[in-house]
């Protein structure tokens, strides 16, 4: 779209929030339950680690009137602090949904502020997926318009596009006017953070949980009258230019209100970089073509600029092992599985894992594009095996399925250590359209709360 066509990103965007019912986004009911059930089963999954528990026990003293939950646990916060926490516990294990255009994560930062926002303000579940898809819709959009070179100068595009999400749904959810909710936008934009370098550490998330409560804090502001520039994403001096790009406008207004980057989300049947999906897929295919794993003596993997820069690192702690070629392929191998045991310290730091890992090597194929791998197999014997993936399980082209996501929550629950009832979450997320107060979704989900009431 002309620039000379857009009177600003900002209230281009806001237009659509504010203009948007139930009824113009119900179509995509669907892929938001999934969405937000694949949210809830990441964040159960973390809702005992120990970045989980330190952020808690951080906010707490200084968190408002306690309205809002904490995923898989007991305890709550003010409606900012839970955001924040949620958004961390949801993005730890990297496991969390994936927008393929851009790799950004869009569940966490946009479904902990508004659940939380939802739960504090009793409102239902119409509301909640209304708002949700719209902050998925904001968030992917801004970027699609800065994507690849974003994320290769090294902005978490998660955390930095992400609250611009957070902020128009929050907008959303508290009946702003458009005027108010482009102001949202525009606060939004220079609260914008996060960097790529923190990938292996919690620091990553903590630009997460910021993006949450961030967006969140935008919106409020908006409501009590904060303004902002009118360009603050597309200005000369504004976010995107700031942070190094010409925004391309086509990519991101284009169509808008037609179709919809919900539509787009994928989900990871594995908890580690969307980029290695491929070489595990790989490497678990070939698993059942050699004899034994000790003939193995060399592992090569072939794949794209991006999965070399991501994964072929040294691995030094599970965060480390979550983002390792290395360590992906000796799972896969060794052990024929790669879910969050596998990616626990203790398999990390077992010495044949460790061991196996010296055995792979990553080479560079600019034609491999990103996503897809090539794992060559050299045996004692002298023989080779080779396995191409270029669409993954959990792509676009072979997606997870409904009941997939389901069981991922329930194992979530089991290995987060919750005594939340995942069953009564599952049902709920289902029949979120029909549910008149987000508050009671969360008082169910917890079983003591459901023992304390029999």
């Amino acid at each position: 779209m002309p620039q000379s066509e857009v009177s600003s990103v900002s209230r281009t965007l806001a237009d659509l929030v504010a203009a948007t019912s139930w009824a113009d986004v119900a179509a995509q009911q669907h892929e938001a339950k999934r969405s937000i059930l694949n949210f809830f089963a990441t964040a159960l999954g973390s809702a005992c680690d120990p970045a989980v528990t330190i952020a808690l026990r951080t906010l707490s003293p200084f968190s408002g009137a306690s309205t809002s939950t904490i995923i898989g646990r007991a305890e709550q916060l003010d409606a900012m602090g839970a955001a924040f926490v949620n958004a961390i516990s949801a993005n730890l294990l990297d496991f969390d949904d994936t927008h393929p255009e851009t790799i950004i994560h869009p569940a966490a930062p946009v479904a902990a502020p508004v659940l939380a926002l939802a739960e504090a303000r009793r409102l239902p579940g119409r509301d909640v997926l209304t708002a949700f898809i719209l902050g998925v819709e904001v968030e992917c959009r801004i970027g699609n318009a800065v994507s690849p070179h974003h994320y290769a100068r090294g902005w978490h595009i998660t955390s930095t596009c992400g609250i611009f999400g957070a902020a128009v749904a929050c907008a959303k959810l508290l009946g702003l006017s458009a005027d108010k909710i482009a102001n949202a936008i525009g606060i939004a934009a220079s609260q914008s953070a996060g960097n790529v370098e923190n990938l292996p550490t919690a620091a990553k998330n903590v630009s997460v949980g910021n993006a949450a409560r961030n967006g969140l804090f935008a919106a409020l502001l908006a409501q009590q009258g904060y303004e902002a520039a009118p360009r603050a994403i597309e200005g000369p001096l504004g976010w995107a230019r700031a942070m190094g790009d010409d925004p391309d406008l086509e990519r991101l207004l284009g169509g808008l209100g037609q179709t919809w980057e919900i539509s787009k989300n994928t989900y990871k049947p594995y908890p580690a970089g969307i980029v290695f999906h491929a070489v595990i897929d790989a490497c678990l295919g070939l698993r059942g073509r050699i004899g034994r794993i000790d003939e193995i003596e060399l592992v090569t993997v072939q794949g794209s600029a991006l999965l070399l820069a991501r994964g072929d690192r040294p691995v030094r702690n599970e965060r480390d092992a979550r983002v390792s070629i290395h360590h992906c392929v000796a799972c896969a191998l060794l052990i024929g599985a790669a879910g969050v045991s596998e990616f626990a310290r203790e398999t990390v730091l077992a010495p044949n894992i460790a061991k196996f890992r010296e055995k792979v090597r990553a080479e560079l194929d600019s034609s491999m594009p990103d996503g897809a791998a090539r794992v060559s197999i050299r045996l004692a014997s002298g023989d080779t095996v080779t396995e191409t993936v270029m669409s993954p399980r959990g792509s676009l082209a072979d997606p997870l399925g409904d009941r997939d996501i389901e069981a991922k929550l329930r194992d979530g629950v089991r290995t987060g250590g919750s005594s939340w009832d995942g069953e009564c979450i599952i049902e709920a997320i289902w029949q979120l359209d029909t549910c008149d107060d987000i508050a009671g979704l969360m008082l169910r989900a917890d079983r003591r709360n459901l023992e304390s009431s029999i």
